[in-house]
């Protein structure tokens, strides 16, 4: 009998006190709730760096003139307020948070600092981007639980080591480099591991619903990684670093004692198993959810099946898989926008008046959490829309191109006031980040475990990784590219953004086309004799098959 990864110690722990096994929907329950806190602890853990940007260079960059009033030594004279929404004093006057009492922290705070700030973001993302695709690889051919647990550890490690510049008195600029650059490697673990778990454990149906929920994890992370880093902004810089550092090196733990990444591992077959050895075939939820419901709670009595027994498949192999190419591609630009706002939009607040007044940065790092509120929206709504309409491009495009007046609403209109501010952010933030957590999960999954791989063959992580990847070297130059373009105005980030925006849709065209034709070909009386297979990807198989 093929060797078997073994059972994670927690569940091991868990069987042993009960003395019976946990039903197959309780091991779904289980590995959704792992897997979003291990993902949001990644993100987590990537947003002190937003939050310290304007403690680090305090010196607001202020190219709109006429919503501020300089005395005649030259010097930007702010008003100051508290925005008392929405939770009392979380929103503080400006000089509470003692943003420029030592001047900011070499080297940061010369008159490149923002530049520098946008290099060191670049560095995190470029080598993330780059250490993506071998992690992916990795992810396919190693277990996924020990490689998970081994990235959140040393992102954490990493993370923590960049605050501790601030106890350490470091003001080396290749010390900061260097710190985020092993983050950002050890970060790279964590996507394509985490969506080929999650591909491991659920079939296609329902699929963009349950990963859209599931992606809040993003969200999360994002405003739990705010909330963390500037509460204890106060203590000292560094302190915004360590504790996110520790939250995932914590849930790291947890993955590992927990985390059942194959469900053949646990003693169920894989969901869409078709190999020889397996009892029967299983081909979709629905009959995962019959046997399910004949467990009735006990040890699932299927024969345990290796979860080595499918053989991983190449780079090479999975960017000819129909799809993968265009689904990268526009993600490249998703993510460069995403990420801009991800990485910058704390700093943006900061340094931007709003209603004639300016934010403190604990403030504007609270009051970001605001985007990613409506991020969580827009990724259950996207997921939601794509099952309903089977159809995932058609959906990535149109939230694309709805971004596009959301961000030019958002920067035209935003400052007026607080209220204002919110409601476009939100609005932003759902139409931004619904096609980024779209394609990032769903699309990722179904092409993870295309047809065209047969049943031997795994590549969910590595597909994960080509896409993500691929996505991941916008995302590092997006922020690279706002440290240079803010310094001339943030009108030119904004134009950036949303030709970002277009670039992405345009990307997804043919997708798109193919989709549409499908799904008219399919009401006729011809197309309804037909085997409906979801998206334009079928297409291209069934257009293999005729030659």
């Amino acid at each position: 009998m093929p060797r078997s990864r073994g059972i994670p110690p927690g569940i091991l722990l868990i069987r042993s006190i009960r003395g019976k096994d946990w039903s197959l929907k309780t091991y779904r329950y289980l590995i959704l709730f792992v897997t979003f806190v291990a993902y949001a602890a990644y993100h987590a853990s990537r947003k002190p760096s937003s939050i310290v940007k304007s403690v680090l260079d305090p010196h607001p960059v202020n190219h709109d003139a006429s919503n501020s009033n300089s005395n005649n030594n030259g010097q930007v004279n702010v008003h100051v307020h508290v925005f008392p929404w929405p939770i009392g004093d979380v929103f503080l006057k400006y000089n509470e948070t003692h943003d420029d009492e030592k001047g900011g922290w070499a080297p940061f705070n010369g008159k490149y600092g923002t530049s520098k700030l946008g290099e060191i973001d670049v560095a995190f993302l470029a080598v993330y981007s780059l250490g993506m695709f071998v992690a992916g690889h990795l992810g396919d051919t190693l277990d996924l639980r020990l490689f998970l647990t081994f990235g959140m550890i040393g992102s954490g490690i990493f993370v923590a080591l960049f605050g501790m510049g601030y106890f350490w008195n470091v003001h080396h600029f290749w010390f900061f480099l260097g710190m985020q650059m092993a983050a950002g490697l050890f970060q790279a673990t964590g996507w394509p591991s985490v969506v080929a778990v999650i591909g491991n454990w659920f079939g296609k149906r329902r699929r963009g619903l349950i990963m859209g929920v599931w992606n809040a994890h993003t969200s999360v992370g994002n405003i739990s990684g705010s909330l963390l880093a500037a509460s204890v902004l106060d203590y000292g810089w560094g302190w915004s670093f360590i504790l996110p550092g520790g939250f995932i090196v914590i849930a790291g733990v947890m993955v590992y004692m927990f985390l059942a990444a194959y469900p053949e591992d646990v003693g169920f077959p894989y969901p869409s198993d078709s190999s020889p050895n397996a009892r029967g075939v299983i081909r979709d939820d629905r009959m995962w959810e019959e046997q399910d419901g004949t467990s009735n709670d006990e040890e699932a009595p299927v024969p345990r099946i290796s979860s080595l027994h499918r053989k991983g498949v190449g780079l090479v192999g999975a960017c000819f898989i129909p799809g993968v190419i265009p689904f990268a591609l526009c993600l490249f630009f998703s993510k460069l926008v995403a990420y801009t706002f991800l990485f910058w939009l704390p700093f943006y607040l900061s340094q931007t008046e709003i209603g004639g007044e300016r934010m403190s940065v604990k403030s504007a790092g609270n009051l970001s959490t605001l985007f990613d509120v409506g991020g969580i929206v827009g990724g259950i709504l996207a997921g939601y829309i794509s099952d309903k309409l089977k159809a995932r491009a058609t959906t990535a495009a149109t939230f694309t191109y709805a971004a596009i007046p959301s961000m030019l609403l958002y920067r035209s209109y935003g400052n007026i006031s607080k209220t204002m501010n919110i409601i476009l952010m939100m609005i932003a933030g759902l139409c931004v980040n619904g096609p980024y957590a779209l394609i990032t999960t769903a699309v990722s999954a179904d092409l993870g475990t295309h047809s065209s791989l047969k049943g031997d063959s795994r590549a969910l992580a590595t597909v994960t990784a080509i896409i993500d990847g691929t996505g991941s070297i916008g995302a590092a130059l997006g922020p690279l590219l706002t440290g240079f373009l803010s310094t001339k105005g943030w009108d030119a980030v904004f134009a950036m953004l949303m030709i970002g925006a277009c670039i992405a849709g345009l990307l997804l065209s043919r997708l798109v086309c193919a989709e549409l034709t499908e799904r008219t070909s399919s009401t006729s009386p011809r197309g309804r004799n037909n085997v409906q297979v979801q998206g334009p990807l079928s297409q291209s198989l069934l257009r293999d098959g005729r030659r």
